[in-house]
C-alpha cells in the first residue's frame, strides 16, 4: 500500500487533483466579481434560482455561485476564501468529509456549499456541537448569506415552537446535533401537523463530524415521560453489591467494562433476595438491579465517569471532559449510581421517542462534514454513512514539531517530569496547553503546579462556563492552561505577542487516549496557519491504556532496561506498541458501534413505518379505506385463529369466537352458534364482516361523514402512540437480555432482528384490534378529540429540556365552545382546525 501511494499519491491526493480545475475556474472569475456593484452581486441569487427552475443543476452553477460567495464574504466580513477553503467547500457540496486542520477556517468554508444548496429552497442544516458555536457561527457567517438575499436562522435551546418554525423555514439553519434530533422526534409526537417545526431533511453540513457521528454515535436521543417503578429496590441492590468481596463473589472484566457474579456470589444473591434460583426468568428484575448496582459500584468512577454536584449525579463526557447537563444513564444505571453515592434516587422514566445520531443523519438526502481529524476513522465513515474522507492541504505548511513519546515506568515519575517540564517552559514565557483524560488528573497536576508556584488556568467539567474564552487565551505569553481532553473544541487558539519568538504553543499530553484521533485533536491545537509549535505525550506503564491493552513484550523491554521511577525512554518500538494498543481499542469500539447500528436498524425501519402512518393521519388523509381493511383483517384473523377445523370442537370454537368478537364490535346475541354452524369458514368470515360493515355505515350516518373521518384520525393516532411507546420499552428490554443468547449458540443480532420483527407485527395487529374496538364503541355524545397520550418530562441531553410553550394571554377556548370569530360554528370546526 505504501509503495502504491508513493507512486500514485494517496486517495485524497488523487481526489484533490480532480477538484483543482474547478478551483481554477472559481479563481478566474475573481476580477469579474470584483467589478460588480453590491446590487449586481445580490441579483445573482435570483438569477441562479431562475436557472435552477429552468433545469440547470447545482453542479452547473457551482463555479459561479462559489465565486459570488467569495466576493460577498470579502465585502461583508473582510475575509476571502483561500484556494484550500474552496477545495473544502467543493468536497462538502459533493456530500463528503473534508479533513481540515485546526485554524484553517472551517466555519468560512461552510458558507460556500450552504449558499449553493440554500438556493434550492429545501433547507440546509449547519450542525455544531453546542449552542455557543451555533450562535457564534450564525452571527459571524449569517451576514454573508443575508447580503446575498438568503434567510438565515439558528436553533437555540430556549426557543419556543413558533421561533423554531421560523428558523427552520430559513434557507440556512444553524443548530446543534441534539436540538435538530430532538425536534425531529417531537415533530413525530405532535397531534396537529401545524405543530411541526422542521421541513424535510435535505442537506446537512456537520462541523466536528467525528465528534457527532462517531463519539456520540453510541448515545441515542431519548425523550422521556414519568415512569411508575419504585426506587427503593435500587438501595436494596446497592446494599447487596457493597457486601460482596472482589474475586470471591464477583470479577471485573475491564475490557468488556462488565462485572460478573461468581458461583459464590450467586449463592449469596439467592440467600439475600430469598429466591431458589437466581438465574430463573421470574427473577429478571432482581438480576437487572443487581447488574446495575455491581456496575455502579465497581466500574463507574466518581470524578472520571461522573461527578456529584449539589446532590445530583452529573455525567462527564469521556471525550470532552465536560459535564453533560441533564443527561442520565439509561436502564437504571443512573439510579444505581445515585444509590451508591447516597443521593436521592430519581424515578425511572418511560421512553416516549428515541433515535440514534447514526440513523437521524442517515435520513438526510445529502450529508457532509468537516473536522481536523477524520482519516483514522475513514472505514467507519464509509461503512456506516457512505462518506469518504478527503484531506485538504493546509494553506501554509505545518511546522509544529511533534516530539516522540516519553515513557515512564510509574505514573508518579511521569507526573513529576510533566510538572518540571511545564515549570521550565513557563520560565521562558512559552504558553503551554496541558491535555488530561479526566477531571481527577487535571486537578492532580494543578495541585503539583501550585506547590511549584506556577500560575495556571484549569478548564474541566467543573468549571466549563467560560470554556471558549479561557481556551482562546491559551496561546498568550506565559499562559499555562490545563484542559480535560478537547474542552473548548471549535475555539481557535491564536498566538499572543512575543510567542512566536519563544517557540509557539507547546502541547503536553499527560497520557495517550484510547483513540488516536483524540490525541491528534490535542496536537492540532498548536501549529495553526504555519505557526511554530511543539507537542509531546508522556506515558507510563501504569496508564489505563498501557495496563489494559499494552503488550507484555513492551513491559518486558522496560523491565530489562531497569528504568528508575524518574527515568524515561524514547523508542520507535515503544511508540509502535502504543499505536497498536490504540488501534486495538479503536477496532473494538468500531465493532461495538457496528453491532449497535445493526440493532438500531431494526427499530429504525419500524420507526419509519410508524412515523409515516402518523404523518398521513396528521395530513388529514381519508382513512376510511384503511379502516375498512383493518376491520377485514381483524375479522378474518380472529376467525382463522378460533376455527381449527376439528368437527367435535366446532360449536365450542364458535362460542368462543362470538364471545371474543362481542368484546370488539359484535352486539350481544346478534348472531348465534346455530346460525354460524351451518356456514363454511369463508361464509362465516363474510357474514361477520358484513355485520361489521353495516354497523359502521350506521355509525357514520349518526356522526356525519366529516366528523367520522376526524374520529378515525383521533383514535388511530392515540392507539398508535400508546402502542409505539410500549413497543420502544419492550424492544429496549429485548436488547438488554438478548446478549445471553450467545451462550445458547445463537447470534444475538439475528435473534433481536427476528424477535423484534415478531413483536412489531404483534403490535401492528394490536393497533388494528384496538382501533376497531374504540371506533365501534365511540358514542355521539362523547366523540374523542386529539390529545397527547403522554407528557414529555425530560430528555437525556439537557437540564431544562422542556421547550417553553407559547404563553396564552387569553382564556383557552374549549374545542366544543362557539368559535370567537362569530361564525356560529364550534371552535374545533372553525378557527380551531388550524390550532
Amino acid at each position: 500500500m505504501r509503495l502504491f501511494e508513493k507512486i500514485f499519491g494517496t486517495y485524497s491526493d488523487r481526489e484533490i487533483k480532480r477538484i483543482i480545475p474547478l478551483v481554477d475556474k472559481i479563481d478566474a472569475l475573481d476580477s469579474k466579481m470584483q467589478g460588480l456593484t453590491d446590487e449586481e452581486l445580490r441579483a445573482k441569487t435570483n438569477e441562479f434560482r431562475e436557472r435552477l427552475a429552468s433545469g440547470e443543476t447545482l453542479d452547473d452553477i457551482l463555479v459561479e455561485a462559489f465565486a459570488v460567495v467569495r466576493e460577498a464574504a470579502w465585502r461583508v466580513i473582510g475575509l476571502k476564501h483561500y484556494r484550500e477553503q474552496l477545495m473544502g467547500g467543493i468536497v462538502l457540496h459533493q456530500g463528503r468529509i473534508a479533513e481540515m486542520k485546526t485554524g484553517e477556517g472551517k466555519t468560512l468554508v461552510a458558507t460556500l456549499p450552504a449558499y449553493l444548496n440554500g438556493l434550492s429552497e429545501k433547507g440546509v442544516h449547519i450542525v455544531t456541537v453546542n449552542d455557543y458555536l451555533a450562535k457564534r457561527d450564525r452571527e459571524l457567517m449569517g451576514p454573508i448569506h443575508e447580503f446575498l438575499g438568503l434567510r438565515v436562522g439558528v436553533i437555540l435551546h430556549e426557543l419556543d415552537q413558533t421561533e423554531r418554525q421560523q428558523a427552520y423555514r430559513c434557507d440556512i439553519t444553524y443548530g446543534t446535533n441534539s436540538e435538530f434530533g430532538f425536534d425531529y422526534l417531537r415533530d413525530n409526537m405532535v397531534i396537529y401537523k401545524e405543530e411541526k417545526v422542521q421541513r424535510g431533511l435535505n442537506f446537512a453540513i456537520v462541523d466536528e463530524v467525528d465528534s457527532i457521528l462517531i463519539d456520540e454515535a453510541r448515545t441515542p436521543l431519548i425523550i422521556s415521560g414519568q415512569g411508575e417503578k419504585s426506587t427503593e429496590f435500587y438501595r436494596v441492590a446497592d446494599y447487596f453489591a457493597k457486601s460482596l468481596l472482589k474475586e470471591r463473589d464477583f470479577t471485573v472484566d475491564e475490557k468488556a467494562n462488565a462485572v460478573i457474579l461468581t458461583d459464590d456470589g450467586i449463592v449469596k444473591a439467592e440467600e439475600f433476595f430469598k429466591v431458589e434460583n437466581y438465574a430463573d426468568s421470574d427473577n429478571m428484575e432482581i438480576q437487572h438491579h443487581v447488574v446495575q448496582a455491581l456496575k455502579a459500584n465497581y466500574t463507574m468512577k466518581v470524578d472520571k465517569d461522573y461527578i456529584v454536584r449539589e446532590g445530583e449525579i452529573m455525567i462527564v463526557d469521556e471525550f470532552t471532559g465536560r459535564v453533560m447537563e441533564g443527561r442520565r444513564y439509561s436502564d437504571g444505571l443512573h439510579q444505581a449510581i445515585e444509590a451508591k453515592e447516597g443521593v436521592k434516587v430519581e424515578r425511572e422514566s418511560k421512553t416516549l421517542a428515541t433515535i440514534t445520531y447514526q440513523n437521524y443523519f442517515r435520513m438526510f438526502s445529502k450529508l457532509s462534514g468537516m473536522t481536523g481529524t477524520a482519516l483514522t476513522e475513514e472505514n467507519e465513515f464509509r461503512e456506516i454513512y457512505g462518506l469518504d474522507v478527503i484531506v485538504i492541504p493546509t494553506h501554509r505548511p505545518v511546522v509544529r514539531i511533534d516530539q516522540p513519546d516519553l515513557v515512564y515506568k510509574t505514573a508518579k515519575g511521569k507526573y513529576k517530569a510533566i510538572v518540571e517540564e511545564i515549570a521550565e517552559t513557563y520560565k521562558k514565557g512559552q504558553p503551554v496547553l496541558v491535555g488530561t483524560v479526566s477531571i481527577e488528573k487535571s486537578e492532580l497536576i494543578s495541585e503539583m503546579l501550585k506547590k511549584k508556584g506556577v500560575k495556571h488556568q484549569v478548564l474541566n467539567a467543573k468549571y466549563h462556563e467560560k470554556e471558549a474564552e479561557i481556551v482562546s487565551h491559551a496561546g498568550e505569553y506565559g499562559t499555562v492552561t490545563i484542559a480535560t481532553n478537547m474542552a473548548g473544541r471549535g475555539t481557535d487558539i491564536k498566538l499572543g505577542e512575543g510567542v512566536v519568538e519563544v517557540g509557539g504553543l507547546k502541547i503536553i499530553g499527560t497520557e495517550r487516549h484510547e483513540s488516536r484521533r483524540i490525541d491528534n485533536q490535542l496536537r492540532g491545537r498548536s501549529g495553526r496557519q504555519g505557526d511554530p509549535g511543539e507537542s509531546r505525550f508522556y506515558v507510563s506503564l501504569e496508564d489505563d491504556l498501557m495496563r489494559i491493552f499494552g503488550s507484555d513484550k513492551l513491559k518486558g523491554v522496560v523491565e530489562k532496561l531497569g528504568l528508575g521511577d524518574d527515568e524515561a525512554i524514547e523508542s520507535k518500538m515503544v511508540s509502535g506498541a502504543i499505536e497498536n494498543a490504540q488501534k486495538k481499542v479503536e477496532g473494538n469500539n468500531f465493532d461495538i458501534r457496528k453491532t449497535l447500528i445493526q440493532y438500531d436498524d431494526v427499530i429504525n425501519q419500524q420507526r419509519e413505518i410508524i412515523y409515516k402512518q402518523r404523518s398521513e393521519v396528521l395530513a388529514g388523509e381519508d382513512l376510511k379505506d384503511q379502516v375498512q381493511d383493518m376491520i377485514r383483517d381483524v375479522v378474518y384473523s380472529v376467525v382463522d385463529s378460533h376455527i381449527s377445523g376439528i368437527a367435535e370442537e366446532f360449536e365450542k370454537e364458535l362460542e368462543n369466537l362470538i364471545t371474543f368478537l362481542e368484546d370488539i364490535y359484535l352486539p350481544k346475541d346478534y348472531v348465534t352458534v346455530e346460525q354460524l354452524s351451518k356456514l363454511t369458514n369463508e361464509e362465516i368470515k363474510e357474514k361477520l364482516l358484513t355485520i361489521a360493515q353495516n354497523m359502521y355505515i350506521d355509525k357514520e350516518e349518526d356522526f356525519g361523514t366529516e366528523q367520522m373521518r376526524e374520529i378515525e384520525r383521533v383514535i388511530l393516532l392515540r392507539v398508535v402512540d400508546t402502542k409505539w411507546m410500549d413497543h420502544i420499552d419492550n424492544m429496549d428490554h429485548l436488547k438488554q437480555g438478548i446478549g445471553l443468547r450467545a451462550y445458547k449458540q445463537q447470534d444475538p443480532v439475528q435473534a433481536y432482528q427476528f424477535e423484534g420483527s415478531q413483536m412489531f407485527e404483534e403490535m401492528i395487529y394490536n393497533i388494528k384490534v384496538d382501533t376497531i374496538k374504540y371506533l365501534f364503541r365511540v358514542q355521539i355524545q362523547s366523540a374523542p378529540e386529539r390529545e397527547r397520550v403522554a407528557k414529555e418530562t425530560a430528555t437525556n441531553h439537557s437540564d431544562d429540556s422542556l421547550k417553553k410553550e407559547p404563553v396564552r394571554k387569553e382564556n383557552k377556548i374549549g374545542r366544543n365552545d362557539p368559535c370567537s370569530c362569530g361564525s356560529g360554528r364550534k371552535y374545533k370546526n372553525c378557527c380551531g382546525r388550524e390550532a
